[in-house]
């Protein structure tokens, strides 16, 4: 469902139980600690989840797009679960750890879809992402309630007051009767900060052209007030709302320039009362990967440090003549007003054919500027020029210990994966539109879908973590490679059809 207006032989062993889905969510139960098989190096992989539902109208067993958010110990990764054709899937799905990765609780929000224990009134849920109120000790998922495909859509909240382990009944952020889509939710969690305690949840408006609207709750997402759009009625998708320590809002989001996309940003420093004009952080030089994949658009992965850095991350070809294939791109502001020059993450090598996308950006944030530590994850092609039947995809990571100075260079974390093993969609085979990592002490946690054979018309996906989490390493190779893309016209026309 997500971006619904533009776009768009087993080795793993899996010794775990999961709460199935006739039982209560309370009953979701930890996740043993074992895990990986020959298929994929180290770092070995730690399933968090399985899709237990049975509908026919879902295409079964599929786990897609997860997010994560930790805060202390704490770590929580929600994915859609059973992933529809057209939009949407069976229901949500969350894993839980309270000990800093060693282990895992898993289940399914209760009261949200027809399928879940107990039903909501909902056919369809997509898009799920989490959020955590330090003042209000609620951690947050936030969702979206799909009525029909074609709409209207809601946005949703389920909270959590016992660290992530049980979910409450759905709350509504919006139900105007509108298509909304691609919610992101974030609370202010400086003590200091005049708005501590409040959330923010960005959303867009399809049935007005994809209007940017933000809603803000005061107390712990229980009640949320009006949406509100941007100070010049922008358009856009895929926004990350941050908190700056001072409570000041920084919302980096993907805008529209007729059939190209813009990377844009907009701020509030009155606690969501209002929102500013958006700013130009850089126009988008897009490549669609080949095969057929979803990933339409070059939705940011956002991410701030201890002193209120921005850090934004996205697909984009401005350093591969000829846009042959994707690199990952970085851009930072300490305002979300200006921005710095885009600056082209080295991975892999420039013209190595290697075609990024997908990413999903760690920032620890007890470091800050240079000393700041980063973790990336992302999907990849080894060759870009692939197709359909060819294209084998990977996902790889690259760490920085130094505000993004330097960056490793691609290690592999799964695969490779055929597009077939993969849920089809309107939009292209699935494993999410987006991806995540969340640093808990030391070491990152991504959550990302992988996929091995179907067996028959089965899939096989679900979503999975790395045991022990990711390390930041040894950064060598500097990402030396910039420009000013705010006003370059370079741009690869992209084509934007409905869902």
């Amino acid at each position: 469902m997500s971006a619904l207006s533009h776009l768009l032989s087993r080795p793993l062993s899996r010794p775990f139980r999961l709460a199935s889905p006739t039982a209560a969510v309370g009953l979701a139960v930890c996740l043993a600690l074992a895990t990986i098989a020959p298929a994929f190096a180290a770092p070995r992989l730690l399933q968090l989840s399985s899709d237990p539902y049975t509908n026919s109208t879902s295409q079964h067993r599929t786990e897609v797009e997860p997010d994560t958010f930790a805060f202390g110990s704490t770590i929580v990764s929600t994915f859609q679960v059973g992933r529809f054709f057209n939009g949407g899937a069976s229901n949500i799905g969350f894993a839980t750890s309270t000990n800093g990765g060693r282990s895992w609780t898993a289940g399914f929000l209760p009261a949200t879809t027809v399928f879940a224990t107990p039903a909501g009134i909902y056919p369809r849920a997509s898009d799920p992402v989490v959020a955590f109120d330090a003042r209000d000790k609620v951690w947050l998922i936030s969702y979206l309630g799909i009525v029909t495909p074609a709409g209207p859509v809601d946005v949703l909240v389920s909270r959590s007051t016992d660290g992530g382990l049980t979910w409450g009944d759905p709350v509504v952020v919006s139900r105007d009767g509108h298509f909304n889509d691609k919610n992101w939710t974030v609370c202010d969690n400086t003590t200091s900060s005049r708005f501590y305690g409040n959330c923010y949840t960005e959303f867009d408006d399809n049935t007005l052209g994809d209007l940017i609207q933000m809603s803000t709750s005061t107390d712990g997402g229980e009640t949320w007030g009006g949406a509100l759009p941007t100070g010049n009625n922008a358009h856009g998708i895929g926004g990350q709302p941050l908190v700056q320590p001072s409570g000041n809002v920084i919302v980096p989001i993907v805008g529209f320039a007729g059939r190209n996309f813009l990377m844009l940003s907009f701020t509030s420093g009155d606690g969501g009362a209002s929102w500013s004009n958006t700013h130009i952080i850089a126009r988008v030089a897009f490549r669609l990967p080949n095969g057929g994949i979803r990933a339409t658009i070059p939705l940011p992965s956002a991410e701030m440090d201890a002193s209120g850095t921005v850090y934004a991350v996205w697909s984009d070809c401005h350093f591969e003549p000829s846009c042959p294939a994707s690199d990952l791109v970085l851009s930072t502001s300490s305002d979300g007003r200006k921005w710095s020059k885009l600056t082209r993450i080295p991975v892999d090598a420039k013209g190595s054919g290697v075609d990024h996308f997908i990413p999903g950006l760690a920032v620890d944030r007890s470091t800050a500027g240079s000393g700041a530590r980063l973790v990336l994850t992302y999907y990849y092609y080894p060759v870009a020029n692939c197709t359909a039947a060819t294209c084998q995809l990977d996902v790889g990571f690259s760490t920085s210990s130094d505000g993004g100075a330097t960056w490793s260079t691609t290690a592999q974390v799964a695969g490779p994966m055929s597009l077939a093993w993969l849920p089809n969609t309107t939009q292209g085979r699935m494993v999410g539109d987006y991806i995540s990592t969340s640093f808990s002490g030391a070491p990152a946690y991504p959550a990302f879908a992988v996929a091995s054979a179907p067996t028959g018309s089965t899939f096989d996906e679900a979503i999975f973590t790395v045991r022990g989490g990711l390390s930041v390493g040894g950064s060598a190779t500097p990402a030396s490679d910039q420009t000013d893309a705010s006003s370059n016209d370079q741009q690869t026309s992209s084509s934007l059809t409905d869902q």
